[in-house]
């Protein structure tokens, strides 16, 4: 019976990014089921989230962002919890650890694929490294009991780099505080008559400022006509970004949360991504939610949002002007907008944050009984 869930992320509060944010909705889903919990993370604003014990570790800050170190103290915890699942959270240097830790003590581990660590590497010119640290990153998730990636994309390639076993769940997204209801909130309005004048339209990108994202790109559309930009996150790229876009009409707000942020995406016209690295890519969906006509690029996670034409426009990336072209289409036809950012909506039903972590809560079980029969298997042949 499921009654204690360890969860050790690579990621907690106050960084906000897709790691942080499923973490913090699934903290909410075991709350709601009465499930005790603990977090093990590199950071944290405090020493409880609601209401479960936050144990931070030693970390160093490697481009702005805090990596956790392993230590003893780890497994001290997790020797005082007794966790009956552990919930491993884009495993890497602490999350290889308490793997090891639920491999010694016959507790079962699920690992969350979300970080395309080694695909990053060509990002920042390391090329040369990502076949040793695919290597690294399949050896940690083999070792799990159960490895979760968001879509089947990324399942095939962890199944490739790993051979461990792999299902797919996918990430929810907050229908309730993300609906197109906010675009006639009165601090909406006042939010947009800020950004840019009446005639133009608000042209937006939500997420982390790192290069990986690609913001730059945005400058391939500021000479469309009647157009105001939006940048909202908060990250290494920064000050790069805010030098680099000097002088066009770009509103920079760094990052937001919760109705503020929903807000902020209620205030555009169109939402665009760049990114190219993107395991799945929550921001679209909270766009979609929003009622957003969404642009972004035709790989990885966005391709498997977003249906070209019907709920969004996917742009070939390799194009020098190919987000360009699409936001184009859509500045030109009110008709389309409407029509994609009803399909954005109608995309996103039924992915409820509830809905996706019922069948996280399912996948604990799968493997609450896969270790146990695995223990069965190794008393009978001892």
């Amino acid at each position: 019976m499921l009654k204690k869930v360890a969860i050790v992320t690579e990621s907690f509060l106050p960084q906000i990014n897709g790691v942080t944010n499923s973490v913090v909705r699934v903290l909410e889903t075991l709350k709601q089921h009465e499930i005790e919990a603990m977090v093990i993370a590199p950071t944290s604003p405090s020493p409880k989230h609601l209401g479960f014990d936050v144990h931070t570790t030693t970390a160093i800050s490697l481009m702005q962002f805090p990596v956790a170190m392993p230590s003893p103290a780890i497994s001290k915890l997790l020797d005082d919890f007794q966790p009956d699942v552990i919930h491993v959270a884009a495993p890497f240097m602490i999350g290889a650890q308490a793997i090891s830790w639920g491999q010694r003590n016959s507790v079962p581990t699920v690992a969350i694929y979300q970080t395309d660590v080694a695909g990053y590497l060509e990002r920042y010119n390391l090329s040369f490294a990502k076949p040793v640290l695919e290597k690294i990153v399949g050896g940690i998730h083999l070792g799990a009991t159960l490895n979760l990636a968001p879509t089947n994309e990324a399942a095939e390639y962890l199944r490739k780099i790993s051979g461990g076993k792999v299902e797919v769940w996918g990430r929810g997204v907050d229908l309730d505080l993300f609906n197109p209801k906010n675009v006639g909130d009165v601090e909406t309005q006042v939010i947009r008559s800020r950004i840019a004048p009446p005639e133009h339209k608000v042209i937006g990108f939500v997420g982390r400022l790192a290069a990986e994202k690609q913001v730059h790109r945005m400058q391939e559309l500021f000479d469309l006509p009647n157009t105001s930009f939006l940048v909202v996150g908060d990250g290494p790229e920064r000050e790069r970004l805010e030098a680099l876009f000097r002088g066009a009409p770009v509103t920079f707000t760094g990052a937001l949360s919760g109705l503020e942020l929903a807000r902020h995406y209620a205030a555009m016209d169109v939402f665009v991504h760049f990114g190219t690295e993107e395991t799945f890519g929550q921001t679209i969906q909270e766009a979609q939610a929003s009622g957003l006509p969404v642009v972004a690029p035709n790989v990885g996670g966005p391709r498997h949002l977003i249906e070209h034409m019907k709920s969004g426009l996917l742009a070939d990336p390799s194009q020098p002007q190919g987000y360009r072209y699409l936001v184009a289409q859509l500045l030109a036809s009110e008709g389309l907008c409407r029509e994609l950012a009803l399909g954005a909506a109608r995309s996103v039903e039924g992915r409820s944050w509830s809905a996706n972590n019922a069948k996280l809560l399912q996948y604990y079980q799968e493997a609450l009984a896969a270790s146990g029969a695995l223990r069965v298997e190794q008393i009978e042949l001892a």
